[in-house]
């Protein structure tokens, strides 16, 4: 299991959301986003460039806009709530934002139709989507259909040594939570996946697991992150880790 190289020094690259009304006045969700890309971005920039990317649960399509501009010749996003896709419209315009397409649906819905189709991306982006989900082997079997050469996947995960999967309950009525399954469900079951986990389910798909240094940002700098610092007798963590073919 290797680590990844510790980030670099530019920072800043969501600013400009500052001029977007959603962001106004909150500038430690942008200082957030900016250290976040950091770790689910720029090390993998060179992999981005030109790629055909696919971003799951892209939410008012930050990271598909992020990605397009790291390099990526197209960003496909799905997501779930349309009220969320309408806010894409307040991103800046230009050739960035038209690499951009955003699709609305249920991720267990459109991936089954893009394989269907014949569709293969290059790389996938699963941020923040894997802890709000149950059936995550499911989800990573149908991914590997598309025949990505990486798989970035921000998660939350359990805080155990062992390969187990630790299930609570959420509210669906939050924007940034699972999604209701059926009609007038205000709570959904979801599952946080341990480290090992991930790589088991990972290994049986043909993917190794590389971990992000998160360990690598200083402490001074790791205002509105505490959700990737946690420690026991809290049971989950926030974390970072890409997966590539084996070779």
């Amino acid at each position: 299991m290797r680590s990844l190289g510790h980030y670099g020094a530019v920072m800043g690259f969501f600013d400009f959301l500052q001029d977007n009304p959603r962001y106004a006045g909150r500038r430690l969700a942008i200082n957030r986003l900016n250290k976040r890309h950091r770790f689910l971005v720029r090390p993998y920039r060179s992999e981005i460039a030109g790629a055909r990317v696919l971003d799951l649960a892209s939410h008012d399509g930050r990271w598909p806009y992020a990605l397009s501009a790291a390099g990526a010749r197209e960003v496909v996003g799905v997501e779930a709530r349309p009220e969320m896709i309408d806010q894409f419209a307040a991103y800046p315009e230009g050739e960035v934002k038209d690499r951009v397409r955003l699709v609305e649906g249920d991720v267990y819905v459109e991936l089954p139709r893009l394989i269907e189709a014949g569709e293969t991306f290059d790389v996938v982006a699963v941020y923040g989507l894997l802890y709000h989900l149950t059936d995550h082997y499911g989800l990573l079997a149908l991914i590997a259909r598309l025949r990505p050469r990486l798989i970035v996947i921000d998660s939350e995960f359990a805080l155990s040594a062992d390969p187990v999967v630790r299930f609570a309950m959420e509210s669906t009525e939050s924007h940034l939570n699972t999604i209701a399954h059926v009609p007038g469900q205000g709570a959904a079951p979801i599952g946080v996946p341990s480290r090992s986990a991930m790589e088991l389910m990972a290994r049986s798909l043909g993917y190794e697991t590389t971990w992000a240094d998160w360990e690598s940002l200083p402490e001074r700098q790791r205002g509105g992150l505490a959700s990737y610092y946690r420690q026991p007798p809290r049971w989950k963590r926030r974390d970072t880790c890409a997966l590539r073919p084996v070779t």
